[in-house]
């Protein structure tokens, strides 16, 4: 049983650090796919907001169809949309296709990011359960902060679309792991009383809010490097 809620914790965690970075890793290859694809300041906004506001709009909609259809089985689903979407924005020819492909992404992550929590409560006993949510928290929030600090990494030594080519193994990885019915998909409820009512709203709205937060800062200073 250990092993079983050692293995979803990671898998959760995974995917939660993915879909979470993906927000603001691609922050600091703006100035570098303005200049590859020849795109303009106003739809160079939307290589962000697309996937920031596509998650915010469908993030209780990828919480309901969890409890609708299985959760295992839509976090499977959005983990693969997710990575068609990041595949999408490696090979997009123009801005416009790569807005569009990031759109993507914001519909796989907002179907991903609420059933890591519920899943993951439902795996943890109750004693534990707070501590397996504070590491969720902690998870989440250092995706936010190491986002544009990757995106740069990765641009300055390789190239923008390896942002996107990076969750494409991961994301490869983890869809047969959290399939219903595989060996590490198992485990069961900790407790039937409160795996059900475990509700990810609250902590997902704390780090939507996080993005909201930090979007505004990346529009400034992409504004004040054009001038």
């Amino acid at each position: 049983m250990k092993n079983r809620t050692l293995w979803t914790f990671v898998i959760t965690s995974v995917a939660l650090f993915m879909v979470t970075l993906d927000n603001l890793v691609v922050t600091t290859a703006i100035p570098v796919i303005r200049k590859d694809l020849g795109a303009s300041l106003e739809s160079l906004e939307w290589t962000v907001n697309a996937y920031t506001l596509t998650f915010a709009v469908l993030l209780l909609t990828g919480a309901a169809l969890g409890d609708r259809f299985g959760r295992r089985r839509m976090f499977s689903l959005g983990v693969g949309i997710f990575t068609a979407g990041s595949v999408a924005a490696a090979l997009a020819p123009s801005i416009g296709m790569l807005n569009l492909a990031r759109a993507v992404q914001g519909l796989g992550g907002a179907i991903v990011l609420p059933l890591t929590l519920t899943i993951l409560s439902a795996a943890v006993p109750p004693t534990k359960r707070g501590l397996a949510l504070g590491a969720w928290g902690g998870i989440s929030g250092l995706a936010v902060a190491l986002g544009p600090v990757v995106g740069g990494a990765i641009v300055q030594g390789i190239s923008w679309q390896w942002i996107f080519w990076l969750n494409v193994p991961i994301g490869v990885a983890l869809v047969p792991l959290a399939i219903p019915g595989s060996p590490r998909a198992t485990a069961r409820p900790a407790s039937s009383t409160s795996a059900d009512s475990a509700c990810p709203a609250p902590a997902c709205s704390a780090s939507c809010g996080a993005w909201f937060v930090a979007t505004p800062r990346v529009g400034r200073a992409r504004r004040s490097s054009a001038h």
